[in-house]
């Protein structure tokens, strides 16, 4: 099935019925090797209405079987439209506005939308970062007053305390960034990621922050010094990291208005992998995070649940 869509228009144009949505869902999954989902080393037999059958276990599946579609009632059309659109905004799209985009309702589309954060979580962008890092750390989860009202903390006056969660950011010049939410930001919680994410003897290039000063061990660690108002000293700044900070706030602050702690790390994943497909065409783009939907269930009840 050849495609090549660039706008909406074109996304319409190409996927005109379920049945074209499925053949590409298919294509992008298995590349005309159906494979099962429940034995890898079983043969598989095509059946009527798009289904499969595994010979081993005997079961039936179809293309969104263990994937973030499955036991999804809503049109593959409307699933490829809504990736569209919250991929392809800068800054994401709230549940509200998709809901009227597509014509579902807010729920479900909030509900659609962790779904596909969910599986933004690529393994294209987990790989060890090398030569120039910029590594930072900011606060963000929107403003604790847009909360519902059972859901907001409060003082003794009864006015709504600002919370805030730390988010530590790790960005290769000209390359990926990896960001995670930090429930601190001493140096026992930071180091360990920096260790775990950071190629050794990178030049790494952070802030004055006191639990980066034993990053010299195993790095080339230079410092800007933000409280004296230094933040370039030639080739030793963090301004690529910051500028993610600022798409990632004005994405949680204006778009989503607030997030929770437990869910925070989706909306970090979904701001990182948009700048991980900077360079990357709509198409590309599209079909990349489509391909990572696979072996990701994600319940209603699992996402509501308390943390």
């Amino acid at each position: 099935m050849e495609t090549n869509f660039k706008s909406i228009i074109d996304l319409i144009t190409t996927f005109l019925t379920e049945q074209h949505c499925i053949d590409y869902l298919e294509q992008r999954r298995w590349n005309g090797n159906v494979v099962s989902p429940f034995d890898a080393s079983s043969k598989v037999y095509k059946c009527k209405s798009n289904r499969y059958k595994c010979v081993n276990t005997n079961k039936y599946f179809n293309c969104r079987t263990n994937t973030i579609f499955e036991d999804s009632k809503i049109p593959l059309q409307k699933w490829f439209m809504a990736h569209y659109i919250f991929s392809s905004h800068k800054k994401g799209i709230s549940s509200h506005q998709l809901s009227r985009d597509i014509s579902v309702t807010q729920k479900t589309a909030w509900f659609m939308l962790h779904r596909l954060r969910y599986a933004y979580d690529h393994p294209q962008f987990k790989k060890s970062l090398t030569n120039i890092v910029e590594i930072d750390e900011t606060h963000t989860n929107g403003d604790a007053r847009n909360k519902h009202e059972n859901k907001k903390l409060k003082n003794f006056s009864g006015n709504t305390i600002r919370e805030a969660t730390s988010v530590l950011g790790m960005l290769q010049r000209d390359g990926h960034i990896i960001a995670k939410v930090v429930p601190n930001r001493q140096a026992k919680m930071l180091l360990p990621l920096i260790m775990e994410h950071v190629e050794p003897m990178a030049f790494v290039m952070t802030d004055e922050l006191k639990a980066y000063k034993s990053l010299k061990k195993r790095f080339y660690h230079n410092t800007v010094n933000h409280s004296a108002k230094q933040y370039v000293n030639g080739m030793i700044h963090t301004q690529g990291i910051e500028n993610f900070w600022s798409h990632l706030k004005r994405g949680i602050d204006g778009i989503y208005h607030w997030a929770s702690v437990k869910h925070l790390q989706a909306y970090v994943d979904e701001f990182a992998i948009r700048y991980n497909t900077r360079t990357f065409d709509t198409q590309s783009r599209f079909d990349l995070l489509l391909s990572n939907t696979s072996e990701k269930r994600l319940t209603y009840d699992n996402l509501i649940q308390k943390a």
